[in-house]
């Protein structure tokens, strides 16, 4: 049995779900993204091509492999982006809680039954189906459970809006024992750049107290302010518009001081070695082009 838990972002990773982009299937049609950014590079003809992805996740695997953690991959659906493996389930504590996402996806978490297989199954929650809410919402922060949401009137209209706040309060009655801190995320389908699709688009807490932030993804200035004063503002790297694009945020903590980022992440990189972190750079950019990076495509199973 895997004795999941998971307390935050940063512990030492132990064992993780990585997506996979083995069978990814054709371009999509510009109809049938998700998000403004997949699009704009479908119609662009820079859309990422299946043997440059399995190549960057490789170099992903390759990492874990060198720091002893235990990985486990998607089942292959034949031509189905199964890459975000983040989207489909996410753990707290020692639950594994399914995620509500977009009806077509759920064959992914199907995917992953010989995890699931190996999880006590009164640990393993199904949400109400009004709750919609996907892994890069949510981050297990000790106390805390951060999650970013969007609650305009509006949210039907948004197909970038994935968590509501049904799911928020549901999370907070899983959890009574903890502070359930949810955020207002700007959402656009048509300009990537004015679009915080997830939480981790926007915010990452890292080792050693700092984060990660980006101002202009938070709706509501006082809740992106509330956590600069929570880390504290000399522990905060800003990060610009174009940074925010390009997924900085989403890089991946292995332990408190040893994290998995983007080689092209120049400015950040050197933030974090500058700070004593230990940077295993890996190429990620083909796999960036879909709104999602490093965070989006590992669901950590077990933390120390």
């Amino acid at each position: 049995m895997l004795a999941i838990n998971v307390n935050n972002e940063t512990s030492r990773l132990r064992a993780v779900v990585l997506g996979t982009a083995s069978s990814n299937g054709p371009t999509p049609k510009p109809e049938d993204c998700y998000d403004p950014k997949s699009k704009q590079h479908v119609l662009a003809g820079t859309y990422p091509k299946q043997e440059d992805m399995v190549k960057e996740m490789d170099a992903v695997a390759k990492v874990f492999e060198k720091h002893n953690v235990k990985v486990f991959r998607p089942e292959e659906i034949k031509d189905y982006n199964q890459i975000f493996s983040r989207d489909i389930a996410f753990v707290i504590e020692n639950k594994l809680i399914k995620a509500n996402i977009l009806p077509d996806r759920d064959r992914e978490y199907k995917a992953i039954q010989h995890v699931l297989d190996q999880i006590n199954p009164e640990n393993i929650i199904e949400l109400p189906e009004e709750c919609h809410v996907e892994g890069g919402d949510v981050m297990p922060w000790n106390d805390y459970i951060f999650i970013g949401t969007y609650s305009g009137e509006d949210y039907p209209d948004y197909i970038t809006a994935r968590t509501n706040t049904d799911a928020v309060i549901a999370i907070q009655e899983l959890f009574p024992h903890k502070t359930v801190k949810s955020f207002e995320l700007r959402k656009s389908n048509t300009d990537p750049k004015e679009n915080a699709l997830h939480l981790d688009c926007c915010f990452q807490p890292i080792g050693k107290g700092k984060a990660i932030l980006h101002k202009n993804g938070f709706l509501v200035e006082s809740e992106y302010q509330w956590l600069v004063d929570f880390f504290g503002e000399e522990n905060v790297f800003e990060i610009s518009k174009d940074e925010m694009y390009n997924m900085n945020s989403n890089i991946f903590s292995i332990s408190e001081d040893v994290v998995i980022s983007e080689q092209n992440f120049t400015r950040l990189n050197a933030w974090l070695r500058s700070h004593g972190f230990t940077v295993e750079e890996v190429p990620y950019a083909e796999i960036a082009k879909q709104e999602g990076l490093l965070r989006c495509s590992t669901m950590p199973l077990i933390r120390d």
